[in-house]
This record gives C-alpha cells, sequence and structure tokens, in this order.
C-alpha cells in the first residue's frame, strides 16, 4: 500500500544547504512543503544521522535551492555522496546568501530561512524554517521526482 501511494504523489527537487562554522553541506530532498502565508514558512524532512540535520541544527538556518529541470546531475551528487567525507560544492559555482547557506547559482530559485520548529516524524525530522529572503534566478522548469522514474 505505501507504494501505491507513494507513486500517487509528485514532488519538487530541492538541494537543502546549510553552514555551520564554516563546515557547508547540501543535500537533495523533495519532502518540502509551504506550512504557512503569514509569516511564510517552509518545511523539509530530513533523517536523524544526516549531516545537513546535524548541520541546520547548530547553525539555526539553512536554505532550500529549488533545482531546474535540467539539473538532475546536480540532483545526484547533492544526493548519493555524505558531506562529512565529500566537498560537494568542489565543482559547483556557489555563493553564501546573508544566512551564510551555500545557494547554487544555477539553481531555478532559493528561499533563506531560520529554523522556527524541529518536530519528529516517524523516521525523519520535520524542519520548519521562517523564509527570510527568496528570489527567482531562472524562469525555467522545475526538476520533479516521480517515484518509478527517480528524476
Amino acid at each position: 500500500m505505501q507504494t501505491v501511494v507513494a507513486k500517487g504523489i509528485t514532488h519538487g527537487v530541492y538541494v537543502i544547504t546549510a553552514n555551520a562554522n564554516g563546515k557547508i553541506n547540501g543535500m537533495t530532498a523533495s519532502w518540502v512543503s509551504q506550512v504557512s502565508f503569514s509569516p511564510l514558512m517552509l518545511m523539509v524532512s530530513i533523517a536523524p544521522g544526516r549531516y545537513s540535520n546535524e548541520l541546520i541544527k547548530k547553525s539555526g538556518y539553512f536554505a532550500i535551492n529549488v533545482l531546474s529541470s535540467k539539473q538532475d546531475e546536480e540532483a545526484r551528487l547533492f544526493g548519493f555522496n555524505s558531506g562529512r567525507d565529500v566537498d560537494k560544492f568542489k565543482n559547483i559555482a556557489h555563493f553564501k546568501a546573508p544566512n551564510g547557506s551555500p545557494i547554487i547559482e544555477s539553481a531555478m530559485a532559493y528561499c533563506e530561512c531560520t529554523l522556527d520548529h524541529v518536530f519528529s516524524a516517524g523516521d525523519h525530522e520535520l524542519f520548519v524554517g521562517n523564509v527570510v529572503a527568496a528570489k527567482l534566478l531562472k524562469d525555467v522548469d522545475p526538476l520533479l521526482f516521480v517515484w518509478d522514474k527517480f528524476f
């Protein structure tokens, strides 16, 4: 039943980034959602033990980079390696948002968030952030996660 339900839900693909004391990381995520209009708040689901989980808790902020339909390579880079072992940004052009989080220059958009709440939800934690800045970098189609097709 779980697979049947999951196959019917399509998600965007994002790279969640954080910077804690100069240690930066990014991870691919598809479980991102708006949870409030006023104030504007977004949520991302991250498993405990992930390096990004640790960095966001330490820093209190994160960024959500929205990937374009042409960025499946970036999605794979940030999704299949741990930032504890690999510098994922080594060959990725990026700049730092005012909160210090890395922003991927080729992303279609990004949102900077300050961490508001962390909730436990099954085998993941939900990070709810207040959006403090957002920018559309390119007016293009987003990358989509479809269960059977990956990206």
